[in-house]
């Protein structure tokens, strides 16, 4: 929303060149405002803040600094002073300038939806309206509010003025479209999407929409056909959500029409990607590696090794999860997000203070995230140190207050410790945030904690009902049995989450609210049986364990000016690339493309397509984009590498990040002119 409403100001700044005539209105032009509005442009909100500001001392009335005012302070998530300001700018604008008035009425809409008061919001979008009936932005905003209160029908009123202020405009029919949807009146919502794919046969949205609603009328050929167009223009991402959740026959429709993809274009990574996210959505997990496998050799990234890394982890096969989050890391060590996953399965590993470690180098990364303190400090609180623990604790609810699971896990702490006072006031805390069923998480442990057993159970009752998680959910009612010393209960819920596939036997070994469970007979037998199944299910006697291994290259280059060059052979053709680790991939020039492709080292079906990118100057150009099938860098050999071909005869070859990223960790030593590269290898 913020977005939407600095594009909505922006256009109406540069549309109006600082000053529009409207019913003869002038708008400012001192140098402060126009300065101001130079630092929106670029999104420099506090430069900007700084001149408009500026411009109030000034000119205290000029109720167009104070709009911009307010829309940075919306940003800014300042959202007493935005409304301070929108006042201001409402008081002092000129009467006649409705444009302007609207656009204000509709930032302090957007600060109310921030506020949650959508009756506030509506009552502003209502009178942007009024003053400015052509801003078609606020008739959308508006209907979005009806959308999701169901007010279908004024909703479809909103839709219909977008259509009469702009036929030529989709968002009117998509809107009166995904009412439909929302109403299960299938048939005309493909109406409406239907003229929309027929005025623009390239907008993703209309393909995934009625790709819906062709699932509600279970025409599954048709839906899986709008899927994969959607996915084919940009990835779309509802379309990418509604593959996941296809039952047969659509699931093999699609997962067929998915391969067609992949035949048709045979260097397209993205195929084999989508199928193995739709396996893994079904917890079919053998099934989804080989897939995210084939993805990486077309296409390296390191978000291929994370789907790995987490199938295997479901299958409980630690190892080769850690080992493929590792060569993840390796790919890109600044994907900072795959620090706490590797934590994670560290910790099923058995290494809890490895796991506290990476936790560690998160939250130096991180140090305002609070989940971060959260995890960090159950870890601690599972390997003993739990004065550490409550710091962490104590540091989560301070950063995030509303995250309960950081006051029970204090609350169980002060419990253990004898601090009863404390602890009940943790578990209270946890009484007041989870007040409706639907915030409903970790109510029943607190319940347990002030010794209302009635309530708990019927808390945890309640998350079963309402929660699809049941293995999870069945967990979670074992420990709270156990806690409560009911041996029968907590075995029963135990055995009903082993069954169904809950498989984190570390954790289950060593979870504070399994120490009633831990000694008995019952409890080691159910854990070994299901146990030895999970290893019987997901293991073959073929299969070999993957390991990872640290191997180290060195690749010697020449030093010409300050700039690294290094032999590489091209699909066998040898040539020198200038070693570049701010360029993003491997660049050719035209000069060289044109040679490879006479003489047999590129063809037709190498070409990808085309792509945009940023030269050293700056500037945009336009490139090709094509795909090299073998790479060969001082006997490193990798396959399928995108690669630009610059449009410039003169331009220098470049080996970038699309290689580099591939191949580890890699230091440069100066002084011997060898690049030191080491990679984890299974």
């Amino acid at each position: 929303m913020r977005k939407v409403i600095f594009l909505l100001m922006t256009t109406l700044v540069l549309t109006s060149d600082f000053a529009f005539s409207q019913n003869s209105i002038k708008r400012p032009d001192t140098y402060n405002y126009n300065r101001g509005v130079e630092e929106l442009r670029n999104e420099n909100y506090d430069d900007a803040l700084i001149y408009f500001n500026k411009e109030i001392e000034d000119n205290p009335k000029n109720g167009y600094a104070f709009t911009w005012i307010a829309m940075i302070r919306h940003t800014q998530e300042e959202y007493g002073r935005a409304l301070t300001s929108v006042d201001l700018a409402l008081k002092n604008l000129p009467k006649k300038d409705s444009e302007f008035i609207a656009v204000t009425y509709n930032i302090r809409a957007g600060v109310y939806l921030a506020l949650e008061d959508t009756i506030k919001a509506l009552n502003d979008y209502t009178s942007a309206i009024k003053v400015c009936p052509s801003d078609e932005s606020s008739y959308e905003k508006r209907a979005q509010i009806y959308y999701e209160q169901k007010n279908y029908d004024l909703a479809d009123n909103d839709y219909k003025q977008l259509i009469k202020l702009d036929q030529g405009g989709v968002m009117g029919y998509m809107g009166i479209g995904r009412n439909r949807n929302a109403q299960k009146l299938w048939d005309e919502a493909i109406e409406q999407f239907n003229f929309v794919a027929n005025m623009y046969n390239d907008y993703s949205s209309v393909y995934s929409f009625r790709a819906e609603a062709y699932i509600g009328k279970e025409k599954w050929a048709e839906a899986t056909d709008d899927i994969i167009k959607a996915l084919s223009i940009n990835g779309d991402d509802k379309a990418f959500v509604l593959m996941q959740d296809l039952k047969e026959p659509a699931f093999g429709m699609l997962k067929t029409k998915m391969k067609i993809q992949g035949t048709k274009n045979p260097n397209n990574a993205y195929w084999p990607y989508c199928i193995g996210v739709m396996h893994e959505h079904k917890e079919e997990y053998e099934k989804a590696i080989p897939f995210y496998e084939e993805s990486h050799r077309k296409d390296a990234h390191d978000m291929n090794l994370r789907r790995i890394a987490q199938c295997y982890y479901e299958m409980g096969d630690y190892e080769n999860a850690l080992c493929n989050i590792n060569q993840a890391l390796e790919l890109d060590s600044t994907k900072a997000q795959f620090i706490p996953f590797k934590a994670d399965v560290l910790y099923e590993m058995g290494n809890t203070k490895e796991a506290i470690a990476e936790w560690d180098k998160h939250q130096a990364l991180y140090p305002d995230y609070g989940f971060g303190y959260y995890r960090r400090g159950w870890f601690k609180s599972l390997s003993g140190d739990e004065d550490g623990a409550i710091e962490d604790f104590t540091m989560s609810v301070t950063l995030d207050p509303e995250y309960s699971y950081s006051y029970v896990s204090r609350g169980d702490i002060y419990s253990r410790q004898g601090k009863v006072e404390l602890a009940k006031a943790d578990y209270l805390k946890v009484v007041e945030i989870e007040n409706t069923p639907e915030k409903y998480e970790c109510l029943h442990y607190a319940y347990q904690g002030l010794g209302e057993t009635e309530k708990a159970i019927a808390a945890i009752d309640t998350i079963i009902a309402n929660d699809d998680d049941k293995k999870g959910n069945y967990y979670d009612a074992s420990c709270l049995y156990s806690r409560m010393k009911n041996k029968e209960k907590a075995l029963e819920y135990l055995e009903k989450s082993l069954k169904m596939g809950y498989n984190r036997f570390s954790h289950i070994r060593i979870d504070h609210d399994m120490d009633f469970l831990r000694d008995l007979p019952e409890f080691k037998v159910l854990l070994e049986k299901y146990e030895s199944e999970t290893k019987a299910k997901f293991s073959h006697p073929s299969d070999k364990k993957t390991v990872g291994v640290k191997i180290t290259t060195e690749v010697p280059f020449t030093k010409e000016n300050g700039i690294c060059n290094v032999k590489c052979k091209i699909n066998d053709l040898p040539l020198y690339f200038v070693f570049d680790t701010g360029a993003s991939t491997v660049s050719l020039s035209m000069v060289e493309a044109t040679f490879m492709m006479k003489n047999g080292y590129l063809d037709k079906k190498d070409v990808v397509g085309s792509q945009y990118f940023l030269d050293a100057n700056g500037n945009v150009s336009e490139g090709t984009l094509i795909n090299i099938r073998k790479v060969d860098f001082g006997g490193l050999k990798l396959e399928n590498v995108h690669a630009s071909v610059v449009r410039n005869q003169k331009a220098p070859l470049l080996l970038g990040q699309s290689i580099l990223s591939r191949l580890g960790r890699i230091e440069i030593d100066n002084s011997n002119h060898i690049l030191k590269i080491t990679q984890t290898v299974k």
